[in-house]
């Protein structure tokens, strides 16, 4: 469902680490949310549990969870980070957005 890229993982685990989670057990919560200027916004964050609905994906040994509203829209998505000086942070390179803004951080479908 949503794959993420080793450069992803990398960065993911050692955010983890620094904010108090343990990459082995706890989760990567992304969700769309209404904003940005394209219409629709990534929401990524850390959390401990999972609620009720939520659906549960694991790729690169990243333990990602995802609401029940959000899966549709995020169904293809690879997650890709970009450092550097002209890195862009956390990428969501989705097949299903048919227009994004020039950040990465919002689209359209």
């Amino acid at each position: 469902m949503i794959k993420v890229s080793e450069n992803a993982k990398k960065r993911i685990t050692a955010l983890m680490q620094e904010d108090g989670f343990d990459a082995m057990q706890d989760f990567v919560r992304v969700g769309v949310k209404s904003g940005g200027c394209s219409g629709l916004s990534y929401d990524l964050k850390f959390d401990h549990s999972k609620a009720e609905g939520d659906k549960l994906f694991e790729d690169n040994d990243i333990k990602i969870v995802v609401d029940k509203k959000s899966v549709l829209y995020l169904a293809g998505t690879i997650l890709e980070y970009s450092g550097g000086l002209n890195g862009k942070g956390f990428v969501f390179n989705n097949p299903n957005a048919q227009r994004t803004c020039g950040c990465g951080e919002s689209f359209s479908l």
